[in-house]
């Protein structure tokens, strides 16, 4: 007698976990450095823009393939078409949820050392940001302290993952996410409350279409994509743990409201604090590691809230970690039939392993290069610059060519009866987006992110 497939508790655990999965670095770290190397509230306006053409859009495809077909990834394409080729798209979805996995979990990893960094008061040494990078730096040349830091963030990742879907993800989801939403709610209020922090706010909702290019709007289409975690298959493993009874749309909507507040509150706690102590707000990527420690020595309580913000940090980016480890694990308890406690232990130990490369770029292997890429860097590219947005493409290419709207439209409607019953045009609108506008907009994505885009204007010019 086959076991039967897990499944979540609650509807609420299913919105905490999938927000859990797309609310992360990106939405902590990348998001206010992006936002602030293109003008700030300009920019968001795009982003918000953005989010409803086409994360939204996929988004819901996305969970909907899952919960339709209860499976992973490769299963779920493979119920849904008879086509050889589509199994080979999840395919490649888990292939890239197991090498985001390895990278993501050595850059978490510094997070949850920079809690230890805080504690022992190591960003008091500090008056410039030029002082919180060589200590960055050094601590990243520790083979020691990168590799370390690793091994624990994945230590705590399997561990979750191991006790299931609803005993470890979800439980954790619940007790994580509201705890992530606390703490970052008491570092906004401390941005906020200092002085100079209403010029934060002014660069975040006062726009500047002066600062708008088409490379900004290039740059919001990617944010937009990339922050809902699409393209690699974890919104499709989480929506198959999915009743058939819940609502796609509005829990999609939900998880789609979610992670963009976390985004702006985030904006809004990091820019405060910036811009109150005369910090540089378009640092870029090293805002979050080179810049706040230097404005936490700048704050009153700037020792607490030091600890607090590399909590809520580490904490955004284990939700993230979970899901794409319950990737790889779904597909082995799927379609191998394995043990779900084998998947964790196993794919666990290898995903540290083969994240172990990307931990020495930052010191040992810093002078080998692949392409002129570190392989940290390059696998980076791989999976963000080409796996994921191709990996979305041709998500929405199924939805709206291969699958079929009409069954597609079905399978929508179940468990959101009353939402359609008045509102037809809804479906229609969404019809319209992922057969039409998603495609086009995610192609220019990939093109944009593989550099193909740069060099086709280039010619014209």
């Amino acid at each position: 007698m086959e076991k039967k497939r897990e499944n979540w508790g609650s509807k609420t655990g299913f919105i905490l976990a999938a927000a859990g999965s797309a609310i992360g670095l990106g939405n902590i770290w990348r998001f206010p450095y992006v936002v602030g190397e293109n003008g700030g509230a300009a920019f968001i306006i795009l982003y918000l823009l953005c989010i409803a053409i086409i994360g939204l859009p996929v988004l819901l495809g996305e969970v909907l393939i899952g919960r339709t077909a209860q499976r992973n990834p490769v299963g779920s394409f493979r119920a849904l078409t008879k086509l050889k080729f589509w199994p080979y798209v999840g395919g490649m979805g888990i292939a890239a949820g197991f090498i985001i996995l390895s990278y993501y979990a050595v850059v978490a990893g510094w997070s949850f050392g920079y809690i230890f960094e805080a504690i022992a008061g190591s960003f008091f040494e500090f008056n410039t940001p030029d002082a919180a990078a060589n200590h960055f730096n050094s601590l990243t040349g520790n083979v020691y302290w990168i590799v370390g830091m690793l091994a624990v963030f994945m230590s705590l990742t399997m561990l979750i993952v191991y006790f299931g879907v609803q005993k470890g993800i979800e439980r954790g989801s619940k007790i994580m996410m509201p705890a992530l939403f606390i703490l970052l709610i008491i570092v906004m209020i401390r941005g906020i409350t200092m002085e100079g922090g209403s010029e934060g706010l002014s660069f975040l909702f006062e726009p500047d279409w002066s600062k708008i290019t088409p490379l900004t709007f290039l740059e919001a289409l990617g944010q937009g994509f990339f922050t809902l975690s699409l393209g690699m298959g974890a919104m499709m493993t989480y929506g198959s743990y999915m009743s058939v009874k819940d609502s796609v749309p509005s829990s999609s909507l939900q998880i789609v409201f979610l992670d963009t507040l976390i985004a702006l509150i985030a904006g809004v706690a990091i820019f405060t604090a910036v811009f109150s102590t005369g910090m540089n707000p378009s640092e870029g990527p090293g805002l979050i590691f080179h810049t706040l420690p230097v404005v936490f020595t700048k704050m009153t309580s700037g020792f607490l809230f030091s600890i607090i913000f590399f909590i809520l940090l580490s904490i955004a980016a284990l939700t993230s970690t979970i899901s794409l480890m319950e990737v790889i694990t779904a597909y082995y308890v799927d379609e191998r039939k394995w043990k779900r406690h084998k998947v964790v232990v196993v794919f666990g130990s290898l995903t540290f392993l083969f994240g172990i490369p990307s931990a020495l770029s930052f010191n040992l292997l810093s002078n080998f290069t692949i392409f002129g890429f570190t392989i940290f860097d390059l696998l980076i590219y791989i999976t963000a610059n080409i796996m994921l947005p191709l990996g979305g493409l041709l998500i929405a290419i199924f939805i709206g060519y291969v699958w079929g709207l009409d069954k597609v439209v079905v399978e929508l409607k179940k468990g959101a009866e009353k939402l359609f019953e008045r509102s037809h045009w809804r479906v229609n609108v969404w019809k319209v987006l992922i057969k039409y506008f998603a495609p086009v907009l995610i192609f220019i994505v990939l093109l944009h992110s593989t550099g193909i885009l740069r060099k086709i204007l280039n010619i014209f010019n």
